[in-house]
Order: structure tokens, then sequence, then C-alpha cells
């Protein structure tokens, strides 16, 4: 392979399209070797299994994750009805069989219903859950015994259509912190004969749509021709639904050194916003506070 120029400067978000039997941290390691940027995150794990949109911070928008991990998401899943696992997923051991029962359409649409809104989920036993400062699933697969809390999701959409042979295709708009792994464990428990997740596949992330996603043998061939770049987009592309506050030279430069600026009495108030310089530069996230203060938050520059 073409040896590949260096990039370790790169700033921004790259959309990749995850394959199945990649871990998340996978990706974001094979992102790094492509990019030769070390500072590299992602804003949202996918299970192994999972296919879809993973968006991966690069340089200084690594800072900026926590807020693109709180963006709404949609998924595409299949359901098994009949047979619930130990991990929620085709790759756990069964633990409960059940006849499927006859399901139609008001069915379905009832029992969606139920599951939408703002509902308490128990995450999978097999999840990155902390349990007495240990993940959740390194005690489940030493045998030992994980009970969760049930604690509060937000479900936004929730469709189900019949699939055939035991078989439901789920399409959920969620919030962050929602399994959907626990999803169909519990549908499978109110249809009373158990189910658990045989495929998913995430569709958006915020603003970002997986149909914008690279497959990482595009970003490899990128990668070989020097030409990686071309696929980061800029870090306030994920934050583009906040308001923006725009700061002149004076302003700008108080922000960098991480000073309270007073930019105007008619500013907004507004929690967080994108903070930019005279000349559209993106400086990082502040909020603007009663008076026209801007506070920095987050100083992505200087």
């Amino acid at each position: 392979m073409a040896r590949k120029r260096s990039t370790s400067g790169l700033d921004g978000l790259l959309l990749i399209d995850k394959p199945a039997g990649w871990t998340s941290h996978d990706v974001v390691a094979r992102v790094r070797r492509l990019t030769g940027q070390p500072r590299a995150g992602h804003s949202g794990t996918l299970d192994p299994f999972a296919t879809g949109l993973l968006v991966v911070c690069l340089g200084r928008a690594t800072r900026l994750a926590e807020y693109l991990t709180a963006h709404e998401k949609v998924y595409v899943g299949e359901v098994v009805l009949g047979a619930e696992t130990d991990t929620g997923d085709a790759e756990g051991q069964v633990v409960a069989w059940g006849e499927v029962p006859e399901l139609d359409e008001a069915m379905l649409a009832r029992v969606a219903a139920r599951f939408t809104g703002r509902i308490g989920q128990v995450p999978p036993a097999f999840s990155a859950v902390k349990v007495g400062g240990r993940r959740a699933y390194d005690l489940a697969r030493r045998g030992e015994a994980v009970e969760l809390a049930a604690r509060a999701v937000d479900v936004f959409d929730l469709r189900l259509d019949w699939a055939g042979e035991g078989r439901l295709r789920m399409t959920v708009r969620c919030g962050p912190g929602t399994y959907v792994r626990s999803l169909a464990r519990d549908l499978g428990r109110e249809f009373g004969c158990g189910a658990h997740l045989a495929a998913l596949r995430r569709m958006r992330s915020g603003r970002f749509g997986v149909e914008d996603a690279w497959e990482l043998g595009a970003m490899e061939r990128l990668a070989a021709a020097g030409r990686v770049a071309e696929a980061v987009i800029p870090s306030d592309e994920g934050l583009m639904d906040w308001d923006a506050a725009v700061l002149a030279a004076a302003g700008a430069g108080a922000f960098v050194r991480g000073t309270a600026y007073v930019a105007g009495r008619t500013a907004r108030v507004a929690r967080r916003a994108r903070v930019y310089g005279i000349d559209g530069e993106f400086l990082g996230v502040g909020a603007v506070e009663e008076g026209g203060v801007v506070r920095p938050v987050k100083v992505l520059v200087g």
C-alpha cells in the first residue's frame, strides 16, 4: 500500500459505517491508524454484532463527544420471538423459551405504545454499566449474578412490524442511554414468549445519517491516496441545532483565554452555544448569560 502522508493535525468528525463483528474501539483504532491522528474517540458505542453509523471525533473535536453522545438516535433491528438470551442478542445463551402468540397489527401497535415515552429500563447484564466500580459484562462473563437497577430512558417513537416466522422488524427513535437489546427483551416478556435482538443497525445520530457514512474499505483507499482529510467534516457540524454567538476580536481573544466577555445586552440567553470569531472560526462552546455575558465552557483553539 502506498505510504500515506501525515494527517496528525486533523480536527473534526468522521462518519463511519461500522461493520458487524467489530467493536467500536476497533473502529476508532483503525481510524487512528488511517488518519495519523492519535486523539480519536466515538460518540456512542455500538455492540460488536451491530452495524451502522459511528460518529468518530478527531483531535480537538474529542472534547465535544459528550454533546454528540447526548443526541437522539434511530435504529432498525430484527427481533426474534420465542427465546430470551442472557445477552439480549443472538450471541448469548438461551435462558427462556416460549410459544409465540398470534400477533396482528393492532396488537403490535398497542404494545409499541406501551414502550413509547419516558420508560423504566433495566440494562442488559452484559453491558458496560458499572456495578461497584466494575463493568457489568466482566461480572456476567465470570458467571457472577448481576443485578442492575431500572433507569429512565426516552423512547420517542417505536414501530413494530411483523416480519414472519416469529420475527419482528423494530424501528426505534430514542434518547441516549437506551439499550435496544433490553427493549427487545422486554417486548418478548410483554408478549409472554421471550425475545432477543438478532440484528441491529444505527441509521441516525443527531443530524447525521448512515447514508453519509464511509465504509472502512473506502477509508483505506482514501488513506492510501493521501486524501483522508476529504472525509472529515467540521467539528461544529454536530452542534448546528444550538444557538450561536459571534465575537469580535476583543471578545474572541477573551474567550480563548478562558475569560467571560460582555458581548452586548441584545444577546439571547443560551445555556450552551457555538461560539465563533468574526472571521467564522469555531472557537468552542460557551454559555450566554443575562446581560450578554459569553462565558467559555470548552475552548477548542489557542
